[in-house]
């Protein structure tokens, strides 16, 4: 039996306007909220060579039925979260300290 990939694909719109795609590798929910870890998903070759490979995490919220993706603005919290991400894909990706 085979088993397909199929990646889920999440499009954020700015507040710009601009959409950005980008694949959902996790989520995750504790005490401080609901968050989800995702990867850019590029259309051209040349972005993703000049891609980073950054993961993004973001927080989830909810209002008036609609979800929305923000910035962690608190950096204790989100050195938790990151580290708790970090954990839980540490067997898919290789992460590295940044300065």
């Amino acid at each position: 039996m085979s088993e397909e990939y199929n990646p889920d694909i999440v499009t954020v719109v700015d507040e710009d306007g601009k959409e950005h795609v980008f694949e959902e590798l996790d989520r995750i929910e504790t005490d401080s909220g609901k968050y989800v870890a995702l990867l850019p998903v590029y259309d051209e070759a040349e972005e993703i060579i000049e891609d980073n490979g950054e993961l993004i995490i973001l927080k989830v919220s909810e209002e008036d039925g609609e979800l929305f993706l923000s910035p962690i603005e608190d950096d204790d919290e989100f050195e938790e979260i990151g580290s708790l991400f970090e954990e839980r894909l540490s067997d898919m990706f290789e992460f590295s300290e940044e300065e």
